[in-house]
């Protein structure tokens, strides 16, 4: 794959490099953590409305957000906002693609708050969440640039933002030299990824807030994703004051990533809008997928989320075969199960598009060498695979599974970015045989 190079002249203004954070020292929980109690209030995403901007505008220039504030949607969001506004302990709260632990961008010490919650490495850097592209482009303002200064965000984008914003799209975008962010949002880099999400309570408690919102999913660092409010309890119980509960996410897996100041550009993290969309937006028809090194041994800080440290995984061990790899026999299955021979060990399958259901007789020939499989379909589609990935991730952990086996599926369309949670989920990445 080709290595993309920085791109010049596509942004206004240039900056110099902003200063980097000073190191925090471990990921380590704050003391006030002891004395958290953790609510979650449910809300109807489907109560929220906004007045949109009028043609020929963007329809999210300037939106307004218009629910009722007396409604328990309303009064909801605005307790959120509040929450973001004024405390340092981060709140979680439901996007179209995985839930969010979100806090105030422009706040130091909330921002820190999100790495201690999630034990997340401090080098890996946030993405920032907006309602508007008026809020993108005072992102892009110096804070010391007259209130009338304009900065426009680099016309490279314009194609993806009218087709995919608000959605599962992140743009790396250039930091100016005094940027409004705390430092700890971008680490060392100076770019900052932005991305409009599609989920109405994300826009909502954006413009509500009227605070740019840092937000990595809400999680502890490593484990799988959450897509419903139940998955964020589970982790991060005790850690975080708020939880917003708007249901089940319907993409499941983090946004796309892409960098559109490098030449050629180049997607950084696929996700919820494939390469085939991409490359069908004018002047992307080349863009290039980044070759990441999720081994963390090249010492270089990544740079967008999800680009070098291990992801995705659950605390089981994960065997991922690859696509036209032959599905594990019930020898397989045995051979797996270290320990088995003295007491019941149970192992997972992961279905995806070419793999059978076991049958009854296989299932009892394993239960009589002490395996017990838990079995699941992901689906056929690249949506259906997509949407309940990480919730099947973690199902294994909860019923105890000691090591899971995954059909892998072509990667193309949705299956980029499937393929690449999994790949980094996998202890064990099982290809074809040569013959």
């Amino acid at each position: 794959m080709m290595a993309s190079t920085p791109r010049t002249g596509t942004c206004s203004p240039s900056g110099s490099e902003p200063s980097s954070p000073p190191p925090i020292a471990g990921p380590r929980l704050p003391s006030f953590n002891r004395r958290i109690s953790t609510e979650v209030i449910s809300i109807n995403a489907g109560d929220i409305n906004f007045e949109l901007s009028e043609a020929p505008l963007h329809p999210y220039e300037d939106p307004k957000f218009t629910t009722t504030p007396s409604s328990q949607t309303g009064k909801a969001i605005l307790y959120a906002a509040e929450k973001l506004r004024s405390s340092s302990i981060p709140v979680a709260f439901p996007t179209e693609t995985v839930y969010g632990l979100g806090a105030d961008a422009t706040r130091d010490e909330p921002v820190k708050n999100i790495f201690a919650a999630k034990g997340r490495p401090t080098d890996n850097p946030l993405i920032v969440h907006v309602a508007s592209l008026k809020q993108v482009r005072e992102l892009l303002k110096p804070a010391d640039a007259p209130e009338d200064a304009s900065y426009e965000i680099p016309a490279i984008y314009k194609p993806l933002i009218d087709k995919f914003w608000p959605g599962p799209l992140t743009i790396l975008l250039p930091l100016p030299e005094k940027s409004r962010l705390s430092p700890f949002v971008y680490a060392t880099q100076v770019t900052v990824g932005v991305r409009m999400p599609a989920h109405p309570v994300a826009l909502a408690l954006t413009l509500m807030s009227n605070v740019p919102i840092a937000a990595p999913s809400a999680n502890k660092s490593g484990l799988p994703s959450p897509t419903t409010a139940k998955h964020v309890a589970e982790d991060l119980y005790k850690r975080v004051e708020l939880i917003l509960d708007g249901g089940a996410c319907i993409v499941g897996v983090e946004s796309t990533v892409v960098d559109g100041l490098s030449d050629p550009p180049a997607i950084l993290r696929p996700g919820g809008v494939s390469l085939e969309q991409i490359r069908a937006c004018p002047g992307w028809e080349n863009v290039i997928v980044h070759k990441e090194d999720s081994s963390g041994a090249s010492g270089v800080a990544p740079r967008a989320p999800g680009m070098k440290y291990k992801h995705y995984s659950p605390s089981c061990g994960v065997r991922l075969y690859l696509p036209d790899t032959d599905q594990p026999t019930i020898q397989d299955l045995k051979a797996t199960a270290f320990g088995s021979a003295v007491k019941v060990v149970r192992m997972g399958v992961l279905r995806t598009r070419q793999w059978r259901e076991l049958t009854e007789t296989e299932r009892k020939d394993l239960l009589d060498l002490n395996v017990e499989v838990i079995e699941e379909s992901l689906g056929t589609t690249g949506e259906e695979i997509s949407r309940k990935l990480f919730g099947a991730l973690r199902k294994m952990d909860d019923e105890g599974v000691v090591l899971v086996h995954i059909e892998g599926i072509a990667e193309d369309m949705e299956g980029l970015a499937v393929m690449n949670r999994l790949r980094k989920a996998a202890s064990v990445v099982i290809r074809q045989r040569a013959y």
